[in-house]
């Protein structure tokens, strides 16, 4: 349960008895946070009902179908993760470079080389290259 979960569970355990929202999703990141919350609500007394889901926590057929709903939001999590990896894989498959393009060329970093081994201070040749100090002893160390 997240932080904002659990202080939008507190105000509510103060003085309801019924919990009622119009999307499930806020709820819950996943099937064991809400039935974490569901579970916390009965300890209280506190009854939930979803009015898009129509689903009333009180009966057994809400019940069942509360937990039907949550294991279709798993399955939908699944898949996505899964169709992410496989679009992640094809694309590093076709040789696509992932992350932020390096800031130096090779032959930059061959130059900068030169001018520290000739005696240049790093925060001289940075400054004059437009790139920070980090940035330099990143691209040196590669």
């Amino acid at each position: 349960m997240t932080m904002s979960d659990s202080a939008l569970l507190k105000t509510y355990r103060i003085s309801y008895d019924l919990y009622m929202l119009l999307f499930s999703k806020p709820l819950g990141r996943s099937l064991r946070d809400l039935f974490i919350v569901l579970d916390d609500f009965k300890e209280r007394g506190i009854k939930f009902r979803s009015l898009t889901e129509n689903i009333d926590t009180e009966t057994a057929t809400g019940r069942a179908m509360w937990q039907m709903v949550g294991v279709l939001a798993g399955l939908e999590r699944s898949q996505i993760k899964e169709r992410t990896q496989a679009g992640v894989a094809a694309a590093q498959a076709r040789g696509v470079q992932f992350g932020r393009k390096k800031k130096l060329k090779p032959y930059q970093v061959q130059q900068i080389r030169k001018r520290i081994r000739s005696g240049e201070a790093p925060s001289d040749v940075a400054e004059s290259c437009n790139i920070g100090r980090s940035t330099l002893y990143r691209a040196l160390a590669d």
